[in-house]
């Protein structure tokens, strides 16, 4: 991200107390990328899963993403570490990308490094599946 003031994030309630846990257990806590996690949690405005807009990127929700530069799109699903498959879509909360983007809301943009050190300003273009807004809690 860059260093001008990121956006507003929201995340709900049963996804921070997930991530917390998550952040906790010895394999991820002292990873630079689950300190930069716990950053963005820190600085969330925490909701109850049934107050989640439906327009926020949530855990497990599938989301479209535009490089604004390029106009690249992008398709994936944001999931917890251990259901990460990058081959098919799904990212973990952990790669930078999926902590750049949880919590941001449908025409937000965030500044992100690619993993070949390339700058990035990618836009969350929609929302095909959001768990919160499809009622499954459970996820």
């Amino acid at each position: 991200m860059s260093a001008a003031t990121p956006p507003p994030i929201t995340i709900s309630s049963l996804d921070l107390a997930r991530l917390e846990r998550l952040l906790e257990m010895p394999a991820y806590r002292d990873q630079d990328t689950a300190l930069k996690l716990g950053d963005e949690l820190v600085r969330a405005n925490v909701v109850a899963p049934a107050e989640i807009p439906a327009n926020v990127v949530t855990m497990n929700s599938t989301v479209t993403c535009v490089e604004e530069i390029s106009g690249a799109e992008h398709q994936f699903t944001l999931v917890y570490p251990n259901a990460a498959d990058a081959a098919a879509g799904r990212i973990s909360v952990l790669a930078p990308i999926g902590t750049a983007l949880l919590g941001l809301s449908i025409g937000q943009s965030i500044d992100w490094i690619a993993p070949d050190g390339r700058p990035l300003r990618v836009r969350v273009a929609s929302i095909s599946y959001q768990p919160e807004a499809a009622g499954d809690l459970t996820r």
